[in-house]
């Protein structure tokens, strides 16, 4: 096995592990908040402490991990990530285990991950060879996939025979497992010596915008994304309702939805790591968008007994998914330096980030409004510009070409 190989697929495999520990958390967390509160409003806050580090410090964030060494940002993030939940643990055991502490702790785990998941796709290409960063993001999405089916099962079975402390517990190890993956990996370090001044958050973020505009192809493509953010993200947290208001059905229903897009999700991730994508990956994201633009207009104008229709669009969209995430990082990862890319991938997350919680927003005003079903129409529109920009502006259609530039 080559070199290259070793350490990619050590570390994420620790990255599998601590990813499903996580998910499967993540729906007991839910699950618990429900049972204890009852409270929407509680659901929201959890959620919304989820998006805000990301989408405040995202901008900033970037500077350290171009500052300084990524596998020691990576190792810390993943130990504070595993902290925060053995603070939950011990209260869990002492018997104060609250929802102020869970939230709380949840925005620290937030925060962790803020700094690790840019962290990780800014060290990926000093590991993987540019050619294969496609096809290595597929693998990476097959696993997001299957731990995407496999959790909430998990997570119903060991919610009703453990207590949440033990749920939590599994998250702790699997944390660790990451860690330890990262420490015997061998990943190279970038040249600190340009950095002899002290360190100037605000001019260096400015700097990651700077370097980020240079190149008004993946400038656009970024903003393209953030409508596709805001298209989908809402999208995919109505699923639920569209499934048992607008269809009359059950919870059996909602389930049988996400477990369909999940498998999707998987089979679309494993096509992507087997082909690797078209020549220029922005003609692959387009036909991504075409088939989830597609999906949406048929799912806004089903009748109501169109459920099994619903099921397996939502199949082919879980499917185009892989080919828009595997491709889009992969293209930002291999037009910018490898030591501009703490900012340009902490940068462009932030930027996504922050049109979830808009997104979000404005679709639960307009689906209690005018019905659910009509938001699938709304964000196919939405994509269906994104496709336009994309095909229409020769820049972003072009971008993933390497990138010549003096800065």
């Amino acid at each position: 096995m080559n070199q290259w190989k070793k350490i990619f697929f050590t570390i994420w495999s620790g990255q599998a592990f601590s990813q499903f520990s996580s998910s499967v958390l993540q729906f007991a967390i839910v699950w618990y908040l429900t049972d204890k509160t009852g409270s929407a409003l509680v659901l929201s806050a959890s959620m919304l402490v989820g998006f805000l580090p990301q989408g405040i410090l995202g901008a900033f964030i970037g500077v350290f991990i171009d500052r300084y060494s990524r596998k020691k940002i990576m190792i810390i993030s993943d130990l504070l990530i595993s902290l925060a939940s053995f603070l939950m643990v011990i209260a869990g055991w002492g018997g104060f285990l609250t929802t102020e502490l869970i939230l709380a702790v949840l925005l620290l785990r937030s925060i962790g991950s803020a700094f690790h998941t840019p962290c990780l796709q800014a060290v990926t290409p000093q590991i993987v060879p540019k050619e294969e960063l496609t096809r290595c993001a597929g693998y990476s999405q097959s696993l997001e996939s299957i731990s995407q089916i496999l959790s909430p099962a998990l997570a119903a079975i060991l919610y009703q025979a453990w207590s949440l402390s033990g749920i939590i517990l599994l998250d702790v190890i699997g944390a660790l497992i990451a860690v330890f993956t990262i420490v015997i990996s061998k990943i190279p370090e970038l040249d600190q010596s340009t950095h002899t001044e002290k360190i100037h958050v605000l001019r260096e973020a400015k700097e990651g915008f700077q370097i980020l505009q240079t190149n008004r192809g993946i400038l656009g493509l970024v903003l393209v994304s953030a409508l596709y953010t805001l298209a989908l993200m809402p999208t995919s947290a109505l699923f639920p309702l569209m499934s048992m208001s607008y269809f009359g059905g059950t919870s059996t229903y909602a389930s049988i939805v996400e477990v369909v897009f999940s498998v999707g999700l998987l089979i679309g991730s494993l096509i992507l790591g087997k082909w690797g994508g078209t020549k220029n990956r922005v003609y692959t994201i387009i036909g991504s968008y075409l088939l989830m633009c597609l999906c949406l207009f048929i799912s806004g104008m089903l009748p109501r007994n169109g459920f099994i229709i619903f099921a397996v669009c939502s199949c082919l969209m879980g499917i185009s998914g892989p080919f828009y995430w595997g491709v889009y990082t992969p293209i930002l990862q291999s037009n910018f330096e490898a030591k501009y890319l703490g900012r340009i991938m902490s940068l462009t997350t932030s930027m996504r980030v922050i049109c979830s919680p808009i997104g979000l927003s404005f679709s639960g005003v307009f689906a209690e409004t005018f019905g659910v079903e009509k938001w699938f129409l709304v964000a196919g529109v939405i994509l269906l510009i994104a496709i336009i920009l994309c095909m229409g502006i020769p820049a972003i259609r072009n971008c993933d070409k390497k990138h010549e530039s003096t800065y």
